[in-house]
């Protein structure tokens, strides 16, 4: 039987559902001897390792992520598990490439929100369909979209930006108009009820650089990318865009307790296979990424850059990723948005 895309038939409900609860690392090693020899039999690819595609550079915060899962991943397989990186377009170009990939497990796609669930409501000639093209494997990690000030300015919380953004222009930069920092800030200026000059960035370092320099008055960007200068007392955090605080930031609000509802935009990461890939193998696959995620030293090595696991099953991925699709695609269809 074969996982058909992102809709998976209710009757696996109960089985992912069990995988989901099985929250233990003994348990999930014992899901993984359970069904090897079923995967083993669907997968065909013994003396090639498994490709694991990221569609940024080397160096970024995704590529460590998925480099550290990678190497987990190898050891709990018994089979290599390197990472490729083809970057560009968002991530589209890593994507297509997935989705025309053998479906035999041994091509998996470390996709990103803007790859999935962002790029389709901005491009109308997408080479692959989200939905259609892809078998969801499990949801990995995210962080949180962090609002931050220059650390010497005398704005100290959301509503202070707010009011001081009602008395003249206010600069806020972003990491690429479309892109996941960019929507948070729509959505706060939506719920704050005021406008902000959204400043595009083709890189978040050069935008932390100007933040701190004086040339822009904010900068709505994930926690790994501020997370160094914050610690450093150059940059001041003001809100989370998550729905509960940030493990990286304990004492900083959500933009939902400053009285800024529905102000979530959550950077996230997660597994890919092509459409059609094997059921065995996607659960092997799964049970291995949950247990990866469950290990103490990758916890401890995310926690560093403030990123936080976020096991799960391929149910709740697919159910996830379609929120998020419709979510953002609303929002970027009202607001006219366009990407570059």
């Amino acid at each position: 039987m074969e996982a058909r895309g992102l809709i998976v038939p209710q009757r696996l409900d109960r089985l992912y559902g069990a995988i989901a609860r099985w929250r233990s690392p003994a348990y999930l090693i014992v899901a993984l001897v359970l069904i090897a020899p079923a995967t083993a039999s669907a997968q065909d690819h013994s003396n090639r390792p498994i490709k694991l595609i990221v569609g940024f550079t080397a160096g970024g915060t995704t590529d460590f992520v998925a480099r550290l899962i990678a190497e987990r991943l190898t050891g709990l397989l018994g089979h290599s598990v390197v990472v490729e990186n083809k970057p560009g377009a968002n991530g589209a170009i890593a994507a297509e490439y997935v989705a025309k990939s053998e479906p035999d497990g041994a091509t998996l796609f470390f996709s990103t929100v803007g790859a999935v669930a962002i790029n389709p409501a901005l491009r109308s000639n997408l080479p692959y369909d989200p939905i259609k093209d892809f078998s969801p494997v499990g949801l990995a990690v995210f962080n949180s979209t962090m609002l931050v000030v220059n650390a010497a300015t005398k704005v100290n919380s959301a509503r202070e930006l707010v009011a001081l953004a009602k008395e003249k222009p206010v600069a806020i930069g972003v990491t690429v108009l479309g892109a996941i920092s960019h929507l948070g800030l729509e959505l706060f200026a939506s719920a704050a009820g005021v406008k902000f000059q959204a400043v595009p960035y083709r890189g978040a370092a050069a935008a932390v650089t100007d933040v701190i320099g004086g040339q822009l008055d904010g900068l709505f960007a994930d926690v790994p990318t501020i997370i160094a200068q914050v610690r450093a007392g150059k940059l001041r955090a003001l809100a989370a865009t998550s729905s509960q605080r940030s493990e990286a930031f304990p004492d900083v609000p959500t933009f939902g307790e400053q009285g800024f509802p529905d102000t979530v935009a959550n950077q996230w990461a997660g597994i890919l296979a092509p459409a059609h890939a094997p059921l065995p193998a996607i659960t092997k696959l799964n049970a291995a990424l949950n247990a990866a995620l469950d290990d103490a030293d990758i916890r401890t090595k995310l926690a560093q850059v403030g990123v936080t696991p976020s096991p799960g099953t391929p149910v709740d991925f697919a159910r996830y990723l379609q929120d998020e699709i419709a979510r953002w695609g609303k929002l970027i269809r009202e607001k006219g948005i366009r990407g570059e």
